[in-house]
């Protein structure tokens, strides 16, 4: 009974602070409303993830990366319908915040962390590269391509290019679903795992109470429609502090992926603690996946409906540090063991991209 109350503490938080946001006027209201909103954030996140253990794979990855897609593709939008024309290219900073966090900030924090308790880690290569290979295609297709096409100037695909895109980009995360849950799961597992370790994993993902699974199910909807209301209540704040302090509009975009990206990164950090690097990894680069294999499709759609320009192509510096952290994570996954230098690296690297967000 108690789990029960504490489990339904977080979530009526949030729906009350959100019926606050829609129903009052309180001074200084975005700072509960913030707290509010990585709050729903990361329960809605938690129960995403105890609905995908108990239905089990493919159809519970898919059910996490809805609810991240849904928090974050619905913060964008209330953006861009806030700022309009001026907004165009939030999708793309966002999404890219998200990747380079991802790529340079995850990866490299679990694996200095890892390096620094267990000196060495170890992962199936095959899984890695087959994520990394799905990720970068991806990548390229929304972030670098849209530079060079010429039916339409600047870093924009005109309606066809962006439909094709969007459509490519979801079938590719849909195979990489399928390669990863069904056809080649052993890429995803750890190499030292034994059969008996497996069978011990699936039970134990096995053992979820059905009613805390029910829980999940009525609380899961519930945390998605408050966080779109805060999102949207929010969205002139954020857009405020980001003017008024003079800051890059991008600053919008990293806020946004780093609360959307706080649970995974909280997930995996604790998983390297633990000596699980491959489940880290999984983690990392399925988010990674998640965010631009749904979010930019979705946003897409929404773009051409609501006839909103949707910029996508980065800048020449962008595409040099974004090529840099490909081959360095390349380089540093190609061996199945990793070491602390590789994580260091990754994060000097984090920290620059940072510097030139800020600084351009």
């Amino acid at each position: 009974m108690k789990s029960t109350v504490q489990s339904l503490v977080y979530p009526l938080f949030v729906v009350l602070v959100a019926a606050m946001g829609i129903t009052t006027d309180i001074p200084y209201f975005y700072i509960l409303g913030a707290v509010a909103l990585i709050a729903g954030v990361m329960q809605a996140v938690h129960h995403a993830e105890a609905i995908a253990h108990k239905i089990g794979e493919p159809y519970g990855a898919l059910v996490l990366a809805v609810a991240v897609t849904v928090i974050e593709v619905s913060i964008i939008v209330s953006l861009m319908l806030e700022g309009g024309d001026n907004t165009s290219g939030l999708a793309r900073d966002t999404v890219f915040a998200a990747v380079m966090i991802i790529l340079n900030g995850m990866v490299g924090l679990v694996l200095l962390i890892g390096g620094l308790k267990f000196h060495e880690q170890y992962f199936s290569m095959q899984g890695v590269k087959s994520a990394l290979t799905v990720l970068f295609t991806i990548s390229v297709f929304i972030f670098i391509l849209p530079n060079y096409t010429q039916a339409t100037p600047g870093p924009y695909y005109n309606h066809e290019q962006l439909l094709f895109v969007a459509i490519v980009t979801l079938l590719l995360y849909m195979a990489f679903l399928f390669v990863q849950n069904i056809r080649h799961r052993n890429d995803f597992i750890p190499p030292q795992a034994t059969n008996q370790q497996q069978a011990q994993g699936t039970i134990a993902m096995g053992q979820v109470h059905t009613q805390s699974v029910l829980q999940s199910w009525i609380l899961l909807p519930i945390l998605l429609i408050a966080v779109v209301l805060l999102a949207e209540h929010l969205a002139p704040d954020l857009d405020y502090v980001v003017t008024i302090t003079g800051a890059p509009k991008a600053i919008s975009g990293i806020v946004i992926a780093s609360i959307i990206l706080l649970p995974e990164a909280i997930t995996a950090v604790k998983a390297a603690l633990r000596n699980e690097l491959q489940t880290s990894l999984n983690l990392s680069l399925g988010s990674a996946l998640a965010t631009i294999g749904l979010s930019i499709p979705t946003v897409a759609c929404v773009s051409y409906i609501l006839d909103i320009p949707l910029s996508l192509g980065i800048s020449d510096e962008a595409t040099v540090l974004f090529i840099l952290s490909l081959l360095v994570n390349v380089m540093s996954l190609s061996t199945g063991r990793t070491s602390i230098l590789h994580g260091i690296v990754l994060l000097v690297l984090f920290s620059v991209y940072l510097l030139t967000v800020w600084i351009p």
